[in-house]
Parts: C-alpha cells; structure tokens; sequence
C-alpha cells in the first residue's frame, strides 16, 4: 500500500470518527407513551400511532414516522413529545425547515423541555448557527443542569465550532463529574486539556 492510500485511509477514518461523534450527539426520540410525564389524557389511538412512529424512527423510515406523527399532532396538539419526535424525523429526512419548526412547536408547549432545546441546539449547529445554538444552551441549562446531552453537546459546540476551549472545559468537567465513566468524554477531555496547556 503506497504512503497516498495510507493517508486516503487514515483521513477517512478520522472523517468517520468525527461524523459518528457528532451523530451520537443528539437527544434522540422521545420514547414510551405520548402522556407519559404529564397530567394529559390522550386517547388510545394516539398513543398506539406515537408507539408505531417510534417503531418506524428505529427503522429509520422516517417518512412512514412523518405520516404517523403528523396525524398525531392533528389529534393532539397540547404535549411537545410529538413534535420533538416529528422534528427529528424531519431532520433525518433533510427537511431542516420543518424540523425547525417542529422543535420550535414543541418549546412553545414546554419552553424548557431538555429533549427539545438540545434537538433544536444540535439543528442550529449543523446550519452554521452558533451564536444562536450557544444562547440555547445556555438558557436550558439553567433550567436543566444536569441533562447529559445539553452539557455534552454544549461541550462539542464550545470544543469544535466555536474554539472556546474554556467553555468546553467546563462543559466536559461538568459532563464527567455526572457522568464519570464515559470513556470517549474521558478520552476528549484529555486532549482538551493537553490543547489549553493543563
């Protein structure tokens, strides 16, 4: 093997690395049943269409989850777990508009809903966003301190994108003293450190 494809290699496994880091990222749909964490009372068929369209988001046939949870919504309209779960498989679909608006919808019913902040977080980052990513952050995790994916992701955001290596200190110590055997946090925060020169 000559010392061009050795490189070729070695540069896509590092692309590939970096792409599984950012994808693990993210919160992920919201499981169970649609009322599950709330007063509300939904009706059997809503909560049997939430369930299917989870089915289909493992599946990964995202259109089939759009369907179902579009339907959902129509029906019941007052709990964000739909549209959080609607937005993702928007996103995952490359409808980053309807996903937006979706995760958007979902924080107008729940304006401190972990799961939807760092979904619409994540989306931001994606675009390009970062300074409106960064005050998402920040404002849910006042309001969430301790939800793993916002300190991690608020972590990446701070580490990758924004070259604020303060920040993504803070957010890894943060993240390891919840999480204390998460290896590749582990594994981050050594390099951080080694970068800011502790």
């Amino acid at each position: 093997m000559n010392l061009k494809a050795v490189k070729i290699i070695l540069l896509s496994f590092a692309a590939l690395s970096l792409a599984l880091l950012l994808a693990s990222c993210a919160s992920g749909p919201q499981t169970g049943r649609v009322s599950d964490y709330s007063s509300v009372r939904v009706s059997g068929s809503v909560n049997r269409d939430f369930e299917r369209s989870l089915e289909c988001l493992r599946e990964e046939n995202f259109p089939a989850a759009i369907e179902l949870l579009q339907s959902v919504v129509e029906r019941e309209k007052r709990l964000p777990a739909p549209y959080i779960n609607l937005g993702i498989a928007y996103y995952k679909s490359g409808d980053e508009k309807n996903a937006e608006e979706s995760l958007l919808h979902a924080l107008e019913l729940d304006n401190a809903h972990p799961a939807a902040t760092n979904e619409l977080a994540v989306l931001y980052r994606k675009q390009g966003r970062f300074a409106e990513a960064r005050e998402i952050y920040v404002n849910a995790l006042a309001k969430n301190p301790e939800h793993l994916p916002l300190v991690k992701n608020f972590g990446i955001l701070c580490d990758l994108y924004l070259q604020d290596l303060q920040c993504a200190l803070a957010q890894f110590q943060e993240y390891l003293r919840l999480e204390p055997d998460d290896k590749e946090v582990t594994i981050w925060m050594a390099d951080l450190k080694r970068r800011v020169g502790q």
